[in-house]
């Protein structure tokens, strides 16, 4: 099956990765759903818009914990590392990614589209302007922006007075309620129109609307390699090659094949 799997890329003209929450497991990152899952700790509530719109401080608190206490130090995996080789050689176009920790970039893929964004940057609710988080002191909550904006021209030469924006930031990650960013969206499903292979890694195929981009890819005639340590709802619907266990592993046998 590593043999199949690797002629089909070997041969592809226009392979596409698409990335899930078990790609980052063996990173130290939990998923969200699932026995191990946040869900299971964390109200799911409190990463909707509203909630946070409503009660920030709060939701920051839970935020800063998870995403930044947590996530903050995990690094690339082996998984990782693969794709931004394959990208290198030529046999990998683009990587979607449904994940939010930014570690396809961090493991040196170019190509990356994140569906539902990412926390290495926080966006102002104010002026939109974004930040990238390591230049924000978190240990003051809710963070704010401090982009200089024009008030009005000053007495002596002409110049501006700068006045801070002060817009609470916020992750520049998609929380529920929230569209997926116009970019990422056009993108990811231009690529399922266009692809002729497919690599999934990672995914249940649950969630919504990221989940009809492969099956999006397979109408469109693209072959379907999954990697997965569980069936998904896409094993038996659009699967063509199952290669089943951990992502570093099988990411790594492959790359041994290819």
């Amino acid at each position: 099956m590593y043999e199949e799997a690797a002629r089909l890329i070997r041969n592809s003209k226009r392979t596409v990765a698409f990335t899930g929450a078990g790609i980052s497991v063996e990173s130290g990152i939990p998923p969200f759903r699932g026995e191990n899952g946040l869900w299971n700790k964390y109200d799911p509530a409190t990463f909707e818009i509203s909630y946070f719109m409503g009660n920030t401080e709060k939701s920051w608190e839970v935020m800063r914990e998870i995403f930044y206490d947590l996530f903050g130090k995990v690094k690339p995996n082996r998984a990782h590392t693969a794709l931004a080789e394959l990208e290198g050689l030529n046999l990998l176009h683009a990587v979607i990614t449904q994940n939010v920790d930014n570690l396809h970039t961090d493991a040196g893929s170019k190509n990356v589209y994140e569906f539902h964004g990412s926390l290495k940057k926080l966006v102002c609710l104010k002026c939109s302007a974004k930040t990238n988080v390591t230049d924000v002191d978190l240990n003051i909550l809710p963070p704010r922006c401090t982009r200089s904006s024009v008030k009005g021209k000053s007495v002596n030469g002409g110049k501006y007075n700068g006045v801070s924006c002060n817009g609470i930031l916020k992750p520049d990650a998609v929380f529920f309620g929230e569209s997926i960013p116009g970019h990422a969206y056009a993108k990811s499903f231009e690529e399922a129109d266009r692809a002729d292979l497919f690599v999934l890694i990672g995914t249940t195929g649950e969630v919504a609307p990221a989940n009809m981009i492969p099956r999006m890819a397979k109408r469109r005639g693209a072959n379907i390699i999954e990697i997965n340590t569980t069936e998904s709802s896409y094993t038996d619907s659009i699967t063509d090659i199952f290669l089943k266990g951990r992502a570093t592993e099988m990411m790594e046998n492959l790359m041994s094949a290819i």
